[in-house]
């Protein structure tokens, strides 16, 4: 069977070790996961059922750099763990969840920050300042055959060399079994998902011609060029 119109092309992120790729085919992200992070945003850090919102498959990008968008002077930095799962379900058990999870890997969700606060002062959707073109770019994925399941670690990141963000995974509210486990009572999730499970405090601008670098000791690092 034909279609109308050409297939659009996968969206395919580079395995570590492999000349295999990792099909992408949700994401999904969590919002006010460091109690630090809730804090600076003006949120109550206490331990809220987690809430989530979506990018598009596309967003995610293995680039070494980041076009800066349009429609913004103000976008921010967000460096994150980046969970990729190779199975999924329904209403997952937080027992059963590491089962489902193929690997990791750092990623940064960058954020249109005016255009983000112009949004929640009207009661609108945030689509338009978290899911642009190339807003999500992402390291390798490491399986975790490789390195374990990360339950704590270093997660950093820096600008022209100066650290902005420091933190560590112990300190995310909602662990990563539970993510799942709480995801999966909405959605249906399955193989080729992704999970960007939060960031810490120290969030803020970037502006053309800064080098980000981050990273999450024991899985990955990465750095992209604003452009």
């Amino acid at each position: 069977m034909t279609t109308v119109i050409p297939l659009p092309a996968p969206v395919l992120l580079p395995v570590m070790n492999s000349e295999q790729t990792f099909p992408v085919r949700r994401v999904y992200c969590v919002g006010r996961n460091y109690a630090a992070h809730a804090i600076e945003m003006g949120h109550d850090p206490d331990r809220e059922p987690p809430f989530f919102f979506q990018k598009n498959p596309d967003n995610l990008v293995h680039s070494a750099e980041f076009p800066y968008p349009p429609l913004s002077t103000d976008v921010h930095h967000e460096v994150e763990l980046v969970v990729a799962l190779k199975h999924g379900g329904d209403a997952i058990e937080a027992a059963d969840a590491l089962d489902c999870v193929y690997g990791y890997a750092v990623g940064i969700d960058f954020t249109r920050r005016d255009l983000q606060a112009q949004a929640k002062a009207a009661g609108k959707p945030w689509a338009a300042a978290k899911a642009f073109e190339h807003s999500a770019p992402v390291s390798q994925i490491v399986p975790a055959q490789a390195i374990g399941h990360p339950v704590d670690g270093n997660i950093w990141l820096k600008i022209n060399g100066e650290t902005k963000q420091q933190g560590d995974l112990n300190q995310m509210i909602w662990k990563i079994p539970e993510i799942i486990a709480e995801l999966s009572k909405l959605f249906t999730l399955a193989a080729g998902d992704i999970i960007m499970t939060g960031t810490p405090s120290g969030v803020g601008p970037v502006s053309r011609g800064d080098t980000v670098s981050c990273g999450i000791d024991g899985v990955a690092t990465l750095t992209v060029a604003v452009v």
